[in-house]
């Protein structure tokens, strides 16, 4: 596999076999000359024809991005509803403030009847209301998330049960560049990240944790839009976000082009980063694959949910205990 970032759409080993929706593709390797490149350089790696996730400028906040309108089943998500996200723990004062708005202007009902800032029942939305962390104790205790009052910070530790997922030692690109990029060298940080994909399936933790996350979003008594994040909103986020559009019924497509729309969403931020290694002699092409995503990540999770419990929906009932009920309810609450 190429050491370059993933700019196809799902092999036939992703979420078709899950879920049963969409068709297949083929996951490639690095961008290729017919692939458009944005103003920074980067490939546009989102599935062509698929509406995206919207993004949102808060500059101390990368990758960040409301899920919103992406077609599923049930009818597009509402606006304002649900927020991905890379770390918070770096906010500034500013987006501080600019965080706890999210939502308050962005609401939608399906049928757009109701003005932005409005839920259905024409109440003004109360901005972010809830933010899941779904870092390790250890990371969130070196960077904590810095929020403003009246913000519910839920921890949702997914890897406590992996002695080592390469998702979680990303921090030691800074620490100890040199001894991580020799445990990435040939071809093995595309397998230490399929490996990681398949633990957010299987890891008890990891269905613990999904598990209070799909559960929080259906609460009936909490008010306000939801954002969720790891450390850079692209692995443990990436399965989330992955998770909530298969239960809403969203294509492949949809699917994974919100999921592939980090390589343009956050490698250009990270290209002072992806710099600063290179002159320590660490190769670019050894990064692209531990900073951006690959459809092979994203196809590994889907291959342990078809290996470990047969579809999607099984994966919901039988790994995180889910009821049809609560299913419904997570529609009706984001659709």
């Amino acid at each position: 596999m190429s050491g370059g970032v993933s700019s196809r759409g799902p092999s036939s080993g992703g979420v078709s076999g899950a879920v049963g929706t969409g068709d297949a593709r083929d996951a490639g390797g690095a961008p290729d000359a017919g692939d458009a490149l944005d103003a920074s350089g980067y490939a546009d790696t989102s599935v062509k024809g698929a509406k995206a996730s919207l993004g949102i400028t808060i500059p101390s906040a990368p990758n960040l991005r409301d899920l919103g309108g992406i077609p599923t089943a049930s009818g597009p998500v509402r606006h304002g509803r649900l927020f991905r996200s890379a770390t918070l723990s770096s906010l500034s004062d500013a987006d501080v403030a600019a965080i706890a708005r999210l939502g308050q202007s962005d609401s939608a009902t399906r049928s757009g009847s109701a003005k932005n800032g409005a839920d259905r029942s024409g109440h003004e939305e109360p901005g972010l209301r809830a933010v899941y962390d779904l870092r390790t104790s250890a990371e969130a205790a070196a960077a904590p998330d810095r929020l403003p009052p009246g913000i519910a910070l839920v921890p949702l530790d997914v890897l406590a049960d992996s002695s080592l997922s390469v998702a979680a030692t990303l921090g030691d690109l800074h620490s100890d560049p040199q001894g991580f990029a020799k445990t990435l060298e040939g071809g093995k940080a595309e397998r230490l990240f399929e490996d990681t994909y398949r633990d957010l399936i299987r890891l008890p933790s990891a269905l613990g944790a999904y598990r209070a996350f799909v559960l929080g979003l259906t609460d009936g008594d909490r008010a306000g839009a939801a954002l969720f994040h790891c450390t850079t909103g692209k692995d443990r986020t990436g399965w989330a976000a992955a998770l909530v559009l298969g239960l809403l019924g969203a294509s492949e497509e949809h699917i994974y082009a919100d999921y592939l729309r980090t390589n343009t969403d956050l490698l250009p931020a990270l290209e002072p980063v992806i710099v600063q290694l290179g002159e320590q002699g660490i190769d670019r092409e050894l990064l692209l694959p531990v900073l951006g995503v690959q459809a092979s990540y994203l196809d590994a999770a889907f291959a342990q949910v078809r290996e470990q419990f047969g579809s999607l929906e099984r994966y919901a009932r039988d790994g995180l205990g889910l009821s049809p009920q609560q299913l419904d309810e997570l529609r009706v609450r984001l659709t």
